[in-house]
């Protein structure tokens, strides 16, 4: 592919809800341009972007996949994103290096939660869009409905460029309300009668939006005079442009109808890289904040949005080039590592194809093999002036799972394996439970943690189950003792004996564990004091209760008694762990269980489902705040009953909901629920045996 200048490209990406077609319309559009010589199809596996095996699989999107096509003169960098919420951050990634969005909306499934999601996401980055209500040919479809629909969501400036000639079996192509024509099989064609009156009225409500998006223009039209063609469009493209117009358009990816069209629009209505604000970098050295400009003679900014594990070539790493020039074959300045880089070959990508070019240029998109220290995220820039871009906000996990091996000893393979998967995907989360010493993976769904695993066996040959986590409990007491152990055993030769008296009690919750030595007299030899306390401490790391560590306790050592041929440091150290586990057994001891934060954010609709699921959940609800049209609930609630909420209110509020989790302290555990607990924990123990 030649090179382009940056008034010359546009950068759009995919969204909408799972299911409405976007993989397939950007296909239509690799095969209309010539992209490709072969219409593939995702429910055979053959389509170009949806490459990956799991993809292939699963009939879905799962990553974020590009490709370039050249259309009339320019070059248009497809972002194919999932549809899922389980992948949002593969669609947060597309949309940060995007100028402007294409919402695909189904004719038949209408206006649905992915479609409000995807919207708010390219709110956040106040990008232009397009509407594309795609599957015109499916049983069902309803272009008004869904058009009605859209307007009531998201306003007036939700403004139809076409309307569909028949719908279902019937639907042949589309009237385009600025030419005043219709296209059916791509072939020009007069207006049906039936769709006349129809396509007049839209004409004025588009020309009355195009006036209102400038003030001579608006004086014109109020004035009566007729606006040309030139004005009408010069309008409709600074509204687009400005987002106080959504232009709507219609067709069939699977049948081809309105593809072109759709192109046409994304080059005339569309900004390039050159036309959007610039972006805002800092130089680390002095917090300089600097705007960037799309201007390839400027210094060099590029941001990696994604990194990939390509089976050929190894890490594959995506970028967007933001300001300058990036060559094959020199050395750039990680602002985000402080470190320098080297670059390799570089590539455009085009779904799992690799095509070597030699330099992209400003607003360009493109990427590097086999970087050793650049991931996800960082800023790479000239080491003359380091230039740090805004990074990618991803979704912090919701779903947390243990990942055991089915095989011994895979355990370095897995953790390996996931390691790598992270660099990939940071919306995963990977940690070693320290007090059940479980390693815990932590997703955006079930779906997510199911690929995750599946993608660690065919990548790297280890299998794994998910099973629900333990919970970490405590141990604590709420009662003070004084406490004998005495351990004495003579069985032929030397014997042991060790002998101390201890005190109890408990210390305020978050105190820890505190030893005090309190021997006069030497009733316990120096020597064998630091002993004791061992034998303690390792008592508290095995518990005594349920097999939970013990916190929140101070033991004071007061007195005690040896033997000067059969005392040991090891006679000592078990005299208080017994002495230890039979005074805690009699200090009131409780179990203690994590409570939670919990932020759930989400429409008043649901607020009596959640207010209702919370306190079944043993939720204590803290407070409301209403914000930006939502309900912010803010509650705490045990660990334990919170494992799998994030499908719990996907399910309640049809994945409008969102919510926020993190630790916040711990809380005794109702006497009812203990002995349960401690009858599990004795059978794992005992299934381990």
């Amino acid at each position: 592919m030649k090179s382009f200048n940056v008034d010359k490209i546009r950068n759009v990406v995919f969204v909408g809800h799972g299911g409405s077609g976007k993989t397939m319309l950007a296909e239509a559009i690799l095969y209309n341009t010539k992209s490709i010589e072969r219409f593939g199809q995702v429910d055979d596996g053959t389509s170009v972007m949806d490459h990956d095996p799991e993809e292939i699989k699963r009939k879905i999107s799962i990553n974020t996949s590009i490709a370039p096509v050249e259309f009339t003169g320019h070059k248009i960098n497809l972002l194919d994103t999932p549809g899922f919420f389980d992948f949002v951050g593969e669609v947060k990634s597309g949309i940060r290096v995007a100028d402007a969005g294409i919402v695909v909306v189904c004719a038949v499934g209408g206006l649905e939660v992915g479609t409000e999601k995807v919207w708010s996401y390219l709110d956040e980055r106040n990008l232009p869009r397009i509407i594309f209500i795609n599957k015109m040919d499916r049983e069902n479809a309803n272009f008004h409905q869904v058009l009605q629909a859209l307007k009531t969501q998201f306003g007036q400036r939700v403004i139809p460029l076409q309307i569909p000639i028949g719908a279902a079996e019937s639907f042949k192509g589309i009237v385009d309300i600025i030419t005043g024509k219709a296209y059916i099989g791509g072939k020009e064609a007069e207006i049906p009668a039936e769709l006349k009156d129809e396509a007049e009225e839209y004409y004025h409500l588009l020309i009355e939006a195009a006036a209102e998006t400038d003030d001579d223009l608006l004086t014109k039209y109020l004035e009566g005079e007729e606006l040309t063609k030139e004005e009408i469009l010069n309008g409709f493209r600074k509204g687009t442009m400005t987002n106080q117009i959504i232009p709507v358009l219609c067709g069939s990816a699977l049948k081809n109808e309105g593809i072109n069209h759709l192109l046409e629009k994304i080059i005339e209505s569309l900004p390039s890289p050159a036309e959007i604000q610039p972006e805002i970098a800092s130089n680390p050295r002095t917090n300089e904040e600097i705007g960037v400009k799309a201007d390839t003679s400027a210094p060099t900014s590029a941001l990696v949005f994604k990194t990939m594990a390509d089976p050929f070539v190894g890490k594959l790493t995506l970028f967007r080039v933001y300001s300058g020039m990036v060559k094959s074959d020199s050395s750039f300045w990680n602002a985000s590592r402080n470190q320098e880089e080297r670059v390799g070959q570089l590539f455009l990508i085009k779904g799992k194809t690799q095509t070597a070019v030699s330099a992209l240029g400003a607003g360009d998109i493109g990427a590097v093999a086999k970087l050793q220290v650049t991931t996800t995220n960082d800023t790479l820039s000239s080491k003359e002036v380091p230039l740090l871009l805004e990074g990618l906000d991803f979704p912090k996990p919701k779903l947390t799972m243990a990942v055991v091996p089915k095989s011994k000893g895979d355990e370095d393979k897995i953790s390996s394996g996931l390691s790598r998967l992270l660099d990939e995907d940071p919306t995963i989360k990977i940690e070693k439970d320290a007090t059940t010493n479980e390693l815990l993976l932590s997703g955006l769904g079930d779906l997510h943690l199911e690929v995750i695993t599946s993608k660690l066996q065919k990548k790297f040959g280890t299998e794994v189950e998910l099973k629900d986590p333990k919970i970490p409990y405590k141990e604590t007491i709420k009662g003070a003792i004084k406490v004998e152990g005495k351990h004495k055993k003579q069985s032929g030769g030397r014997g042991q004996f060790g002998h101390v008296w201890l005190e109890i009690e408990p210390l305020p919750a978050g105190g820890g564990f505190e030893f005090v030595d309190k021997i006069f007299g030497g009733a316990v030899p120096r020597q064998y004091i630091p002993a004791v306390e061992k034998g303690l401490r390792e008592t508290l790391e095995e518990g005594v209760l349920a097999g939970y560590p013990v916190v929140d306790v101070k033991v004071t050592l007061y007195d005690g008694s040896y033997h000067s041929v059969d005392s040991s440091e090891m006679a000592f150290k078990i005299a208080a762990s017994m002495a230890f586990k039979k005074g805690f057994m009699d200090a009131k001891p409780v179990l203690l269980e994590p409570i939670m934060n919990v932020t759930v954010t989400v429409s008043d609709e649901y607020m009596g489902d959640i207010i209702g699921d919370l306190n079944k959940k043993r939720g204590r609800i803290l407070g409301m705040d209403p914000q930006d049209g939502f309900q912010v609930i803010k509650a705490q609630a045990p660990l334990s009953e919170m494992f799998k909420y994030s499908i719990d209110l996907r399910s309640m509020t049809q994945g409008r909901g969102d919510f926020i989790m993190e630790f916040d302290h711990f809380e005794e555990v109702p006497s009812n629920q203990v002995e349960e607990i401690i009858a599990s924990s004795k059978a794992s123990k005992t299934e381990k045996e």
